[in-house]
């Protein structure tokens, strides 16, 4: 187990490395990739990257405190599922009622690869081209159909 200064330092390079090759690549719109806080554009709604020993995670998750706005975007992504997991190249985990540690409810469509464990360094590069890959996919079909999402919220 790392000490919380030893894991500080693990994440830090890890997302660093992570970083420099997302500069490389831009959005479908040609700004750069802006993953740690990917502009969805509509509130408590987030694209969130995460890893650790059991994998390497993307998840899309929608926070809205109303029920049914929460519901009808949910509804609304389902008639989008075929074509959200064809840019992805991979179904998603579609998970609807998850009670966060804070309280709140939301809904989550995930990717994930279990094969990952993030604390071998020898692994990082297999986990930023799988994260590279998911991110740049989901901002092909983000950038097409953001506007319906924002239309449904407002």
């Amino acid at each position: 187990m790392l000490s919380p200064e030893d894991r500080k330092a693990h994440n830090t390079q890890f997302w660093s490395g992570f970083k420099l090759l997302m500069r490389q690549h831009n959005t479908k719109t040609r700004r750069g990739v802006n993953w740690l806080k990917y502009p969805t554009d509509i509130k408590d709604v987030y694209l969130r990257l995460h890893c650790d020993n059991h994998g390497a995670f993307v998840f899309f998750d929608f926070q809205f405190k109303s029920p049914s706005v929460r519901e009808i975007v949910w509804e609304q992504m389902q008639e989008l599922k075929v074509v959200l997991e064809k840019e992805m190249g991979t179904q998603g985990i579609w998970t609807k009622d998850l009670t966060a540690s804070e309280g709140f409810m939301f809904d989550r469509i995930s990717w994930e690869n279990r094969s990952f464990n993030y604390y071998h360094q020898e692994e990082w590069k297999s986990i930023y081209i799988y994260l590279k890959e998911r991110i740049l996919a989901f901002d092909r079909f983000y950038q097409d159909f953001k506007d319906v999402l924002i239309l449904l919220v407002e």
